[in-house]
């Protein structure tokens, strides 16, 4: 018969075993330690470890654990806040709004999801982000847009005198043209396309006959007219437009679409802002909406519950 091992070595090697699968534990259990509480909703450690990562790889510079959580609290009381006025993203908005992200940096979602997680960042901790600034820059614009505006007293005060010297403001009427050639074409076809696209270009004396000419054309086409006053372009297409005869069309450049032109249909002066103007005015809004934004935060932090543990 065999004999059964005393009770107490039983006990003994069962208690060895909880405390080596607690050990094992013991890194995930601190990470999901609740470090503070705000309004009854837990910031974990792992949320101020991912959080701080993101901070340091957008700034590139270490941001300390008081940075980290204050951050983490101002989200917390924006989003709640929202949520008082009906201001809740939905899952769309949010994934839009990180496509777009992506699409600024030249990459695809999944190609911005698997860069952050290169650098141990899980995307969710960025599209929390995204969702707190989209409620507050909503909040914000709506419940203080009269105070924002930016009245034209103000925007002449800070040009000083007339803002003669900063040229006359127009409005273009134009309509872009594209002649088609597919991305996988060789060099040789986008240059006989350059090519076709400066001898159409000799011939065109009209927006009518630009219509007439693309529209009957293959592999070419002529979009519907755009209105945009100086303020609105780049001052190089300006320079551009400002050299280009009525009913003309642009020197052609390629582009991922083909060979592209624009035919100038209309230039006209208008009282809308200068570049200068729009400057200005665009500056003067950032500086009301970031005040406001300050003040409004700091009320809506002091009637939060926060509570560090």
């Amino acid at each position: 018969m065999t004999a059964r091992p005393p009770l107490r070595l039983f006990h003994l090697a069962l208690c060895c075993a909880i405390a080596l699968l607690a050990i094992g534990r013991a890194p995930e259990a601190r990470a999901q330690t609740v470090a503070v509480m705000v309004n009854g909703e837990p910031i974990t450690n792992y949320d101020i470890e991912q959080r701080s990562k993101l901070m340091a790889l957008s700034t590139h510079k270490s941001p300390s654990r008081q940075e980290v959580i204050d951050e983490l609290i101002n989200e917390k009381v924006k989003i709640r806040e929202g949520k008082k006025f009906g201001i809740d993203p939905s899952a769309s908005d949010i994934d839009g709004a990180f496509a777009n992200m992506g699409s600024r940096m030249r990459m695809t979602p999944e190609a911005l999801t698997k860069s952050l997680e290169a650098q141990g960042i899980r995307a969710e901790t960025l599209r929390h982000r995204m969702r707190a600034e989209m409620v507050w820059t909503s909040l914000v614009r709506g419940r203080f847009k009269d105070s924002l505006l930016v009245g034209e007293k103000e925007v002449q005060a800070a040009v000083g005198g007339d803002d003669k010297t900063q040229g006359d403001s127009f409005e273009y009427q134009m309509r872009p043209i594209v002649l088609i050639v597919p991305r996988t074409a060789a060099p040789a076809a986008r240059e006989l396309r350059m090519k076709e696209a400066e001898a159409l270009r000799n011939r065109v004396q009209s927006c009518e006959e630009a219509n007439d000419l693309f529209k009957s054309m293959q592999n070419a086409a002529i979009r519907d007219t755009v209105t945009k006053t100086s303020a609105d372009i780049p001052q190089v297409l300006r320079e551009v437009l400002d050299k280009t005869p009525i009913g003309h069309l642009t020197a052609p450049e390629v582009t991922k679409q083909g060979v592209e032109m624009v035919a100038l249909c209309a230039r006209k002066p208008t009282t809308a802002d200068t570049p200068k103007k729009r400057e200005i005015r665009d500056k003067m809004f950032a500086e009301k909406f970031d005040a406001k934004s300050k003040s409004y935060l700091r009320d809506v932090r002091k009637a939060a519950m926060i509570e560090y543990r």
